[in-house]
Formats: structure tokens, sequence, C-alpha cells
């Protein structure tokens, strides 16, 4: 496995609130079930943020809840590997809950975003962040870019969508 795929109490050693020594950590999370040049410039665009990004993806069975059957058509370690060899993702946490809230709690990252498609009163993780003295910030979406998109682009050619996981 990667080093960079951390589990929640790693991550929390690594990037908590009382180990960061004045290093800006930023989170940001999803599904990221096939990367594509969106997810790469959101992901950038977090890392500016901050010193250090740690992206939270959701498992597999969460994405299966909320994206539908057939999805994610990579499993969540794939995914986790991916993201972990970006130069600008510093850690991945996988979480199984729905959303991030637990692990967005226990880290308590100095900024929390979100692509600009969240309201941002629905935001998950925006009470915690704020109430701790951080910052949410929502970077705008790059448009053109869709995973879904992609994935009834090959649809309709044809094409046969791994779903093994």
């Amino acid at each position: 496995m990667h080093p960079g795929i951390l589990s929640m109490e790693e991550a929390i050693l690594r990037f908590g609130r009382e180990k960061r020594n004045g290093c800006r950590v930023v989170f940001t999370n999803g599904c990221f079930d096939l990367l594509h040049p969106g997810h790469i410039q959101s992901l950038e665009q977090a890392r500016a943020l901050g010193d250090a990004l740690v992206v939270g993806i959701n498992s597999d069975a969460s994405v299966r809840e909320l994206k539908g059957a057939g999805r994610p058509v990579l499993p969540e370690l794939e995914r986790a590997e991916i993201l972990a060899s970006l130069e600008c993702v510093d850690a991945v946490v996988i979480f199984k809950e729905l959303t991030p809230r637990e692990i967005i709690a226990a880290l308590l990252p100095d900024v929390l975003v979100k692509g600009g498609d969240w309201p941002g009163d629905q935001i998950v993780g925006r009470e915690e962040v704020e109430a701790a003295g951080g910052r949410v910030v929502s970077v705008p979406v790059v448009a053109g870019y869709s995973t879904t998109a992609i994935l009834d682009k090959m649809r309709a050619a044809g094409t046969p969508v791994r779903n093994d996981s």
C-alpha cells in the first residue's frame, strides 16, 4: 500500500492540531472515482491554500450508496493510491461513512475545501472547522469534466465499464 494512504488515526497523529507546528493543513473530500483534469485542478487549488493537503475519499460502500449501482468503477485502494501519488496530495484517508464529518471533526483542518457546486450551508464539517478558527473555501468547479459524463460517454460508445469491486 502507498505510504500516503493513512488510517484516520494515522492522519490525526501526523496532521492533528498539536502536531502542526505552524503548518497549515487543508482538507478536501470526494469519491474521486475516475480522476480527470477537473479533479487535478481543484486538488492543486486546495493544496495552494496551505502547507499540506489531506484528501478524504468515500469507501466503496459509501460511493455505491451515494452514486448507485455500478459505482465506483475503481476500488477504494486504487483510487487512494492514484490520489496519494499526486504531488499536491500529502495524505489520503478512506472513510466509510456517507460524509467525512467524523474525520473533519477529529482533524480540524485549518482550511476545508469543497467544490463550488456545493452550497456553503451544505458543506459537511463547516461548523466544526469554523468553530475551531479554521475557514471554509469553495473552489470553482472546472467546466467540462464529470465522472458521470465520462462513464455515460463510454457506455454510449459500447465500452464495457469495469465494476468488479
